[in-house]
């Protein structure tokens, strides 16, 4: 492996986007036949393509052994820096042919139990030519789907991550807890966040901060962020969901209720875009959101 020159920045090399790909399909498996299988190519022919990406960057990414396969500090810097710029290079690649196609075409991403109806008819009655299509998100790609080109603005639901989004706030809203109809706190017109230390948290412990502090049980080990199957789960006494008090009014069902937390923050919804997209129509719908 060449030594890494002094000075040596990732500025002044031209990185083969395909390399980075292939890069980063064997960081996410930490296996070269796993990512090969993924790819559509060869073991031999990744490991040639890491080997030039290697080459090129005059670093080691990967250390690997006949037990496993680890990303060097070299490596997790890529990895870094390398997935926001294959998001922003797919973004592009959809935006050109859209443009090739001679398509007037916004999409507006939202969150479950956000209604986007209203803001939508506007922008048509102002833009009658214009094709608006909306797209379903989660806790986890609600961002993802403005850097990767799937969507043109999102509304998201904060704590997310906001590097570089302008972002326009729209509203709060309270936060409850759903609860299984036979649960003993169902019945109750207010709970504390301690009165859930003990119950299993159904989502990732980072959306609620204030469980995860007093808990003293763990949150289920691979939390889904999709809502029906919280609601599955809940109702099926596996644990407790924390929701924005319009996503569990949105899907009301006989074996669940939803109980409001006295001391846990609020939701905050804000509608986002690229802050390097500084197309009128994006900052038209955010004024109308």
């Amino acid at each position: 492996m060449p030594a890494p020159r002094p000075g040596h920045t990732l500025s002044c090399i031209d990185v083969d986007l395909r390399k980075l790909r292939y890069f980063e399909a064997v960081a996410r498996h930490l296996h070269f036949g796993r990512a090969a299988a993924e790819l559509h190519i060869a073991q031999p022919v990744l490991s040639r393509q890491i080997r030039a990406l290697e080459s090129e960057l005059h670093v080691q990414l990967f250390r690997r052994d006949r037990r496993a396969t680890e990303l060097t500090d070299a490596g997790r810097q890529l990895l870094t820096d390398a997935v926001p710029l294959l998001a922003s290079a797919t973004a592009l690649q959809r935006r050109v042919a859209q443009a090739a196609r001679g398509e007037a075409r916004l999409v507006v991403a939202f969150m479950p139990g956000l209604i986007v109806t209203d803001a939508i008819r506007r922008l048509r009655r102002n833009h009658p030519h214009l094709t608006v299509e909306v797209l379903r998100t989660t806790w986890d790609d609600q961002v993802a789907v403005l850097h990767d080109g799937r969507a043109d603005i999102s509304y998201l639901r904060l704590p997310a991550p906001t590097k570089g989004l302008a972002v326009r706030h729209l509203f709060t809203e309270p936060r409850v807890v759903v609860l299984s109809v036979d649960h003993p706190l169902a019945g109750k017109e207010r709970v504390s966040v301690r009165d859930l230390a003990g119950e299993t948290l159904l989502q990732h412990p980072d959306a609620v901060p204030e469980w995860r502090d007093v808990a003293t049980v763990a949150a289920v080990a691979t939390p889904t962020s999709v809502v029906e199957e919280k609601l599955e789960n809940v109702a099926s006494g596996l644990g407790i969901a924390v929701l924005p008090l319009s996503t569990a009014r949105f899907y009301i069902r006989p074996d669940v209720v939803h109980v409001p937390v006295t001391d846990i923050s609020q939701s905050r919804v804000v509608v986002a875009w690229l802050r390097e997209r500084r197309e009128p129509l994006l900052a038209e719908f955010a004024a109308l959101a």
